[in-house]
């Protein structure tokens, strides 16, 4: 290691210290701090050839196959000179080749390793805000905006989704109030209609963690646009379930619905466009085993089932909403 520069490693926070409990008659007691410096001398020597093209690609490979073995990974690639923009600069090189849709397999391989590193950044405590400060969310957006079924594609679009996922995984509003102002849902709603059972399976989930913040809900039931584009396409995916059942993606809907019903005008809606088949119970033996979204299948059975909002027939608060707004459009012409 006398390579590396003394910035990477003298008196760093990220470098792992002796531990002062260490028996010097047990043997053993010194082996896991021996091995812990060995696997971060190791991480900070890859780190460093991220910063070499010749010596980039496999770096990348090794530093994303082993993140889960570096605890300070995150810190030390965000605090790294240059690593970053290295990171940044193999997603940017992709660009020319997502339209036409030109992509290979070992190109969609090695972004994706550093799209891997970008989620282990988006991930930890410590460099979370950091990351989304720096809006590097928006270098992954052409990403999820190809249209392409291809597999080099369908594995770029679930490898971004997966940084984003990272992201809303920890309850911030902070950081729902970013991904919304970079108008997130609609990349979303598109990957949820076209893409891989898997690639849905996490879009759903980013919406449904968007919908769990007030902000997230107060957003998407604020315009009639916003809710029927969610519930059409909420909508089709139940339809398309019917024919091929996935519990796993049924549950992250189920509870997108629910929570959707929390918000009255919503759950006035709902009582018209939720579809029948998660009433009739079509889903019965695939949700046999999931007891919690048994309960929550009830429970938004039970909301839209209720009493209508006075004075109002069933989605009659969005059809107020949007004729309103063809009135002020109309107006400001």
């Amino acid at each position: 290691m006398a390579n590396i520069p003394q910035s990477l490693t003298m008196n760093s926070p990220y470098q792992q210290q002796p531990s002062p409990s260490i028996n010097p008659g047990g043997g053993g007691g010194a082996a896991a701090p021996i091995n812990v410096e060995r696997r971060m001398q190791s991480a900070e020597q890859l780190v460093l050839e991220l910063g070499h093209p010749d010596s980039r690609e496999n770096a990348l490979l090794e530093l994303s196959k082993k993140r889960e073995l570096f605890q300070y990974l995150a810190p030390l690639l965000w605090n790294s000179f240059g690593t970053i923009a290295a990171l940044l600069q193999e997603i940017v090189l992709i660009y020319p080749a997502l339209s036409p849709p030109t992509l290979t397999s070992a190109q969609s391989n090695r972004v994706c390793n550093a799209l891997a590193l970008l989620q282990c950044v988006a991930s930890h405590h410590e460099t979370r805000m950091l990351f989304l400060n720096a809006h590097i969310p928006l270098y992954l957006y052409p990403f999820l905006n190809t249209t392409s079924k291809n597999r080099p594609f369908e594995y770029l679009r679930l490898t971004s989704l997966g940084v984003i996922g990272a992201l809303v995984k920890v309850d911030d509003t902070e950081v729902i109030g970013f991904l919304l102002s970079t108008e997130i849902i609609p990349l979303c709603l598109r990957t949820m209609e076209m893409g891989s059972e898997l690639s849905k399976t996490v879009a759903t989930f980013i919406v449904q963690k968007i919908l769990l913040d007030d902000v997230g809900l107060d957003y998407i039931c604020t315009t009639a646009e916003r809710f029927y584009a969610v519930g059409r396409v909420l909508g089709n995916m139940v339809a398309a379930l019917a024919e091929q059942p996935s519990p796993r993606l049924l549950k992250h809907i189920i509870r997108c619905y629910l929570r959707l019903s929390d918000n009255p005008r919503a759950c006035d809606a709902l009582r018209n466009a939720l579809p029948d088949m998660l009433r009739d119970g079509t889903f019965s033996s695939c949700l046999r085993e999931d007891l919690t979204t048994r309960r929550w299948l009830q429970q938004l059975i039970l909301n839209v089932g209720g009493p209508r909002v006075a004075g109002l027939q069933a989605g009659a608060a969005f059809d107020h909403m949007m004729i309103n707004d063809d009135l002020n459009l109309s107006a400001s012409v």
